[in-house]
């Protein structure tokens, strides 16, 4: 009679709920199939799931399982089962998944922090009882049919076939554990129960029609009628790559969540992603979602995901069975996702089983990147080249929306883009038709002359390319009747109240006088009959002439761009600086830098200064390609290398969110995190009230005592509070100067 084996120890010391092996590694198998069916790859995850804890089929897997303090390391037997049973690319691509799927994805060769997968390949691992043949079977598996652009792209093409198998094996791998332990605990998790795509583009369909039986007449209302009628007349389209290109104020947010529904539907993909750039407005694009799509059910919002974090969620730990139950990570698997660009393409590369949970939910879907101009140049060659492999091999449709369309090209980018198709009717047509502002050169102003030319107009808005200017120029403004500030120095939470009050005064006619840093640009609806700009790359620019007439009140207004004197903290950071350098040369060349020409013109000055090592600094592509044909891939080199910040900045929580008295919510949230073993869901509620800051400063305010860390012997220092809530101020939001000034001195208002 042969012995069971298990995957997982249950809630009694007898075995009788504990977890059968052979069951687990069959529904792994079924559920990552599943996920990868619809991309062709489905028999991957199918093997993939029934190898990945062959190791536990040993004597010393089942005494740890019942509490001996021994070692028993359980991936690498599968992976060396797949190179056996699989000799080709086949068991390849399987061991990497297979002997990542607790500690990552290791380099081939050469392992930086943990083992690489060739020396794992010839580990010496305990013997396996072959009843395992008896209990799992193995079908043959052709090798991946993949469409390369070249040969010369081997390398990244198979990179993103592992990681996607990867990432279906370990949602798989999380779900079905945690349905065991919800089944054993009686606790049933739910999940899914989402409403479908059909019913939330009715939805759509109905709130889109309550808009323009509301609206008022103007220019602008027909012109966003008419791109949305023509963007829904290509949702037919074949699967692949599109650009939608409106001007700021053109509807470009709804107009491609309706083509986006609408083209999923006809297509039979899963989800819609939105990706933003901006952390600081995840939460406003999100709302605007809810609000096109509720149903008027109570407590119905979970269909749309808002993913993005001011806390390191790989930091919080990796665990193993009922632990890993409570990780906050999230594997997209609502019918709409909003996150960010820093979330989404460093998922795109990572190697963490966390991270890359997601990636299978990606491919059959519609990714619509907002804002496209402003992928980080430095990491610009990987990211086309990940988001061309998605359209190519992972039936996603990827939409380029913008109002000022980089040239990401064939013909203009190494890695560009081959067969791009516009949503938008007549992008050149609409261009001059939205046309609001005129973009005037102001030469060089210092910070006081500067505010003089701001009280002169009773509402402005002022941008400038720092926090440090920003605050210095609110400064000099004194006591000026609307004066205000806006910047990431005030947590989500203030801002977003600023901004409430900011819309008041400008629709009733009252004083406004706001000096923003760039955060003001992106998704932002306000609508300032006068805009200064600090000089900037023309996207930024253009951005900003967004915020002025955005109406069309007007028949005309004016956007200023100068260039702010040099002092300390005032100039741009060097990348702006450079995208500054290409505004100025196209600016000189061209009369109206607003026309496409010109803004063709600039995107390709930008890329030729750089060149192609400077799209991509870390040589991420040179990495995935070199040895590409033997999959010899450094998965783990790659994922150190990709991250689209490289100044890493560090989230302190504040209490007193409006700079004023503390908020009891915050509070209610800080004494549980002191209490949990677990974060769980603490994170994402305490994330509207957190400040980034740079980690020395951060390291100031403890030593000073301004500010605490909250159960570090769990979390580490993922989560700190301040302490000191003077120094966070009403007006201007973190002032840390000074971490141990108090309010009552008179130093802030």
């Amino acid at each position: 009679m042969r012995p069971t084996y298990y995957a997982h120890s249950g809630e009694t010391s007898g075995q009788g709920d504990w977890h059968p092996l052979a069951a687990h590694l069959k529904a792994t198998g079924e559920r990552a199939a599943a996920f990868l069916d619809a991309t062709g790859a489905g028999a991957f995850g199918r093997a993939a799931g029934l190898l990945h804890d062959l190791g536990k089929y040993t004597p010393e897997f089942q005494r740890r399982l019942a509490g001996a303090p021994i070692a028993a390391p359980h991936s690498t037997a599968g992976a060396q089962e797949a190179m056996t049973r699989y000799p080709s690319v086949v068991g390849r691509i399987l061991a990497f998944c297979i002997a990542g799927h607790h500690a990552g994805l290791a380099n081939w060769a050469n392992g930086e922090r943990s083992l690489s997968l060739a020396d794992r390949l010839i580990e010496k691992v305990p013997e396996l009882d072959p009843c395992w043949q008896h209990e799992i079977a193995l079908d043959a598996i052709d090798p991946p049919r993949i469409a390369y652009r070249s040969p010369d792209d081997i390398g990244s093409c198979a990179s993103m076939f592992v990681r996607m198998v990867f990432s279906a094996l370990v949602d798989a791998d999380y779900l079905d554990t945690e349905a065991y332990y919800a089944d054993v605990r009686g606790t049933r998790v739910p999940r899914g129960g989402h409403p479908s795509l059909t019913e939330l583009a009715g939805r759509l369909e109905d709130y889109l029609r309550s808009l323009s039986g509301r609206a008022s007449e103007s220019a602008v209302n027909d012109v966003r009628a008419r791109v949305l009628d023509n963007v829904r007349a290509h949702a037919g389209a074949p699967p692949g790559m599109f650009s939608l290109t409106v001007p700021t104020g053109g509807g470009k947010t709804l107009s491609s969540l309706a083509f986006a529904l609408d083209h999923a539907i006809r297509h039979g993909l899963s989800r819609v992603i939105y990706v933003i750039p901006y952390m600081s407005i995840v939460e406003q694009t999100s709302a605007v979602f809810r609000d096109a799509l509720r149903s008027g059910r109570a407590g119905e919002d979970d269909f749309v995901l808002e993913h993005h974090s001011a806390f390191d969620e790989e930091r919080l730990g990796e665990r193993s069975g009922a632990d890993k139950l409570r990780l906050a990570m999230e594997n997209w698997d609502a019918p709409i996702i909003v996150t960010t660009a820093v979330q989404f393409f460093e998922s795109l590369f990572a190697r963490r089983p966390s991270r890359c949970r997601k990636l299978h939910n990606i491919a059959n879907s519609v990714v619509i990147l907002d804002e496209a101009q402003t992928l980080p140049l430095r990491h610009l060659r990987p990211c086309v080249a990940a988001l061309d492999e998605l359209a190519r091999n992972w039936r996603t449709s990827v939409v380029l929306c913008t109002a000022t369309q980089p040239a990401l090209r064939a013909e203009d980018l190494r890695e560009g883009f081959r067969d791009v198709r516009e949503l938008a009717p007549d992008p050149a047509g609409l261009a001059s038709e939205l046309r609001r502002t005129r973009i005037m050169p102001a030469g060089m102003f210092d910070d006081n002359a500067l505010a003089e030319r701001l009280r002169a107009t009773r509402q402005v808005l002022c941008i400038v390319n720092t926090r440090r200017h920003a605050r210095d120029l609110y400064a000099a403004l004194g006591d000026t009747e609307g004066a205000c500030h806006l910047t990431t120095l005030m947590c989500a939470a203030h801002r977003r109240e600023r901004l409430r009050d900011v819309r008041t005064s400008l629709a009733e006619g009252e004083p406004v006088r706001l000096v923003a840093t760039s955060l003001v640009e992106a998704g932002v609806d306000v609508d300032f009959p006068q805009v200064w700009r600090a000089q900037a790359g023309l996207e930024s620019i253009i951005q900003a002439a967004g915020r002025c007439n955005r109406e069309g009140r007007a028949r005309s207004a004016d956007v200023f761009v100068f260039e702010p004197e040099v002092s300390e903290g005032h100039g741009p950071p060097p990348e702006v600086g450079q995208f500054a350098d290409a505004a100025r040369t196209v600016m000189r060349a061209y009369e109206d830098p607003l026309v496409p020409e010109a803004i063709r013109a600039y995107f390709r000055e930008l890329y030729w200064t750089r060149g192609d090592d400077g799209l991509d600094t870390k040589g991420i592509m040179r990495l995935l390609n070199e040895r590409g044909r033997t999959l010899e891939i450094p998965f783990e080199t790659v994922a150190r290398h990709f991250r689209l910040i490289e100044t890493a900045m560090v989230p302190v929580i504040v209490t007193n969110p409006l700079g004023r008295a503390d908020d009891p919510a915050v509070r209610k949230l800080i004494d549980a995190l002191e209490h949990a073993e677990r974060p769980g869901g603490i994170p994402r509620k305490l994330q509207p009230y957190t400040v980034q800051i740079p980690p020395h400063v951060r390291a100031r305010l403890l030593a000073a005592g301004a500010a605490r860390i909250v159960a570090e012997a769990r979390f580490e220092q993922q989560f700190v509070v301040l302490t000191n809530t003077d120094i966070y101020a009403p007006d201007v939001g973190l002032y840390w100067d000074d971490p141990t000034f108090r309010r009552a001195e008179g130093l802030i208002s």
